[in-house]
């Protein structure tokens, strides 16, 4: 496998034709752990090259499959025509090196984590989430021959799993119980596709809506985990910008709104139910898990998320209003510790 790098990676296109002779500009693009990413800007074209990475930038070790790589390509292009202006266009690949390239977002897009930890709040693109992930979770869900060949779970369980629900498990013995079931059901549901990575650093957002990105962990399953997955980087950040979490609770209310409008596969308050599951480890996995959150170093804050995940977890509120109930108890209570 060749490690492709800023300084190398000009002439490796130029070898297999995928650009011309000329001037050509390449960019390292920051915020994930898992791969290599570049910006290519050459005179005529602009695209985005991806390369997967064998070991994960994270302080405890972390590997996953290289050829989780091509399960994001194949994706995108199932994808691809139900969202255009969402999921970008898959351009060319290289699996013998795990690359392949795809379209560049508007380039004036930002990354949504980015604009919500700066304290801005649209609670049209919240909305916008929940009608995406609604309509990728509805469309896949009526049409499960479009996914049935992403029933192998293996990079889910190396990037999600084990991080994630079993390390909650082995470093909060006493939820370990209430996290055993849901892992069952990651592991052997088959309801619809599961993005496994839907969250705001992988939205960019721009004049014409938002681009979403990064679907290597995608596969069939159980789509609820996105629910919970996506819910809990909103509450994290609710907790980080106290004087905003109002806004937060109500970006969350629009996700809901989107989401609802496009689901009919299932009951919406089954969903919801087994999405606040979901929430609750995807709490304590940011904060006692193998990637914690970053923007959450004081202890009164931790602990406060802690306490709403056990609570999340144990409790089991059926619903959004019965969670959020609790989201504010525990957080106020957080703010005077």
């Amino acid at each position: 496998m060749l490690e492709l790098t800023t300084d190398n990676l000009a002439d490796y296109l130029r070898r297999h034709g995928w650009i011309a002779s000329g001037a050509v500009q390449v960019e390292l693009l920051a915020g994930g752990v898992s791969n290599m990413v570049f910006r290519v800007r050459t005179t005529d074209r602009l695209f985005v090259l991806k390369q997967s990475c064998p070991q994960l930038r994270t302080k405890d070790a972390w590997f996953s499959d290289l050829d989780r790589v091509y399960r994001e390509q194949e994706v995108m292009e199932v994808l691809h025509p139900f969202l255009p202006q969402v999921v970008p266009q898959v351009l060319f690949g290289d699996r013998e090196n795990y690359v392949f390239a795809m379209s560049h977002a508007l380039e004036a897009a930002k990354v949504w984590k980015q604009e919500l930890l700066s304290g801005e709040i649209d609670l049209e693109v919240g909305k916008q989430a929940g009608i995406v992930l609604g309509r990728m979770h509805e469309i896949t869900a009526r049409q499960p021959a479009l996914i049935e060949r992403f029933a192998d779970r293996n990079v889910f369980i190396q990037l999600r799993v084990d991080p994630f629900y079993r390390r909650i498990q082995e470093r909060l013995p006493d939820v370990a119980g209430a996290v055993e079931p849901l892992i069952q059901q990651l592991l052997t549901e088959k309801q619809a596709l599961c993005h496994g990575d839907f969250s705001p650093k992988n939205i960019l957002t721009h004049a014409d809506g938002f681009t979403l990105v990064d679907y290597e962990t995608a596969h069939l399953g159980d789509p609820t985990m996105d629910i919970g997955f996506f819910l809990s980087h909103l509450l994290l950040k609710a907790v980080k910008l106290e004087r905003q979490r109002d806004q937060f609770f109500k970006l969350i209310d629009a996700f809901w709104s989107g989401y609802f409008q496009e689901v009919t596969f299932a009951a919406h308050e089954e969903l919801q139910g087994r999405g606040l599951q979901h929430l609750a480890v995807c709490l304590l996995a940011r904060i006692d898990g193998t990637s914690p959150v970053d923007y959450l170093p004081e202890e009164p804050q931790r602990a406060a998320v802690r306490r709403l995940g056990r609570r999340l977890l144990l409790e089991k509120p059926p619903t959004w209003l019965q969670a959020r109930t609790l989201a504010i108890t525990e957080f106020k209570r957080g703010a005077t510790s």
